[in-house]
Order: structure tokens, then C-alpha cells, then sequence
């Protein structure tokens, strides 16, 4: 977050695109990987090239993105939000965190379970295409929010505010080649294959940033 946009490097895929059979496809894997989110980051060093913008780190331009073109808003949050999804899926998902994030989330919301259902009906009532997120807010208590399109909860433009440690895309790119229409099945798919260490990471880091 603290790189200039101008120096933002394309990340690499951290397994193969077949890893998360049978609850991502191959298919759907490589195309969203190779064609969305390449394309995001490809108009995003576009839209910022020989502007002010692209000398500004990562984090500033999403905190105050209301400052900047929509294009700017729409292929930014594309990059960010994509390179955290990428970084949560696993094809050794837990099934549950542990440690400090796991008190967190009952702490707020009585069970582990329920944190679930709160976080998937989050993602299977965003109209359209958008996300759905587990945040850390400023207060340090988790919060779960969705948002439409590629915003994301660090913009100025969110509703609820906070630090994202957990992502799940819900545009149709992300699952109709295997679901079709069924993006309830697509969400609880999701579970199976979460890197819980990894977001109890991101939440560790958020905690200490506060």
C-alpha cells in the first residue's frame, strides 16, 4: 500500500489455476486472473500515466478516491481488491481461523456461524456485480460490508470504513462459467476454500496499525 502507483507490479497467481477444483474451475480461474484483473491493473498505469496521481502510494489514492476520475476508482479498486482475493484462497482451507481472530468474530457476532451467514448474505444480496468484505474498523472490531462494483471498504466513497482482510468477488466473471446463476452456491463454495492464516495475518497487521 505504501508503493507509488507508477511502481505497482503485477502479481503473480500463488498456485496453479486448477488448484481450487471443483470450487473455482480452471477455466474461470485463468480468464479472471489473465483477463479481469490484468486489464484492471493494465488501465489503471494508463489512466495515472504522466498525472500526479501516479506519484502517489497505492494507499493515498484509494483513501481519497473521490478526488479522481472514475476510471481511476473502477481499475484501482479492480488491482486492489483482486491481488487481496487472490492472496485469501487456498486449496487447504482450514474451515476456521483460530487465535485472536477467531475471539474477534464471536466477540461481535456470538458464533463463528454466524459470522458466516452475515458475511454470505452480505455477498449473495449485493445487487449486481460488487463484493463482499470483513473489515477491521478503526476501533479495532471486525465489520462485514459489501460494496458494488470495485469499490472497496478503504475508499472515501464506502459506507462502512475499515481495513479489508477478507474479499469475496461477486461479479458474475467470478463464477458463472461453473454456477451459472447460482451465486448462493458460489458463496458457500467460497468457505471451502479460505486461507484463514492468511487473514488472521491481515488481521494481526491491522491490529498493530492502529
Amino acid at each position: 500500500m505504501d508503493t507509488l502507483v507508477k511502481n505497482l507490479i503485477f502479481p503473480s497467481l500463488p498456485y496453479a489455476y486448477n488448484a481450487l477444483e471443483p470450487y473455482v474451475d480452471a477455466t474461470t480461474m485463468e480468464i479472471h486472473y489473465t483477463k479481469h484483473h490484468k486489464a484492471y491493473f493494465d488501465n489503471l498505469q494508463n489512466a495515472v500515466k504522466d498525472t500526479e496521481m501516479a506519484d502517489q502510494t497505492f494507499g493515498d489514492l484509494l483513501r481519497n478516491i473521490s478526488r479522481y476520475p472514475t476510471v481511476v476508482r473502477n481499475n484501482g479498486g479492480g488491482h486492489y481488491n483482486h491481488q487481496l482475493f487472490w492472496s485469501i484462497l487456498t486449496s487447504k482451507g482450514s474451515g476456521e481461523p483460530t487465535g485472536d481472530l477467531m475471539d474477534a468474530l464471536v466477540k461481535k457476532y456470538n458464533s463463528f456461524e454466524e459470522f458466516k451467514k452475515v458475511f454470505s448474505d452480505a455477498a449473495k444480496s449485493r445487487f449486481g456485480s460488487g463484493w463482499a468484505w470483513l473489515v477491521v474498523k478503526k476501533d479495532g472490531t471486525p465489520g462485514v460490508s459489501s460494496t458494488p462494483n470495485q469499490d472497496n471498504p478503504l475508499m472515501d466513497v464506502a459506507d462502512c470504513k475499515g481495513l479489508p482482510i477478507l474479499g469475496l468477488d461477486v461479479w458474475e466473471h467470478a463464477y458463472y462459467l461453473k454456477y451459472q446463476n447460482r451465486r448462493p452456491d458460489y458463496v458457500e463454495a467460497f468457505w471451502s476454500v479460505v486461507n484463514w492464516e492468511q487473514v488472521s495475518k491481515y488481521y494481526s497487521d491491522a491490529i498493530k496499525s492502529l
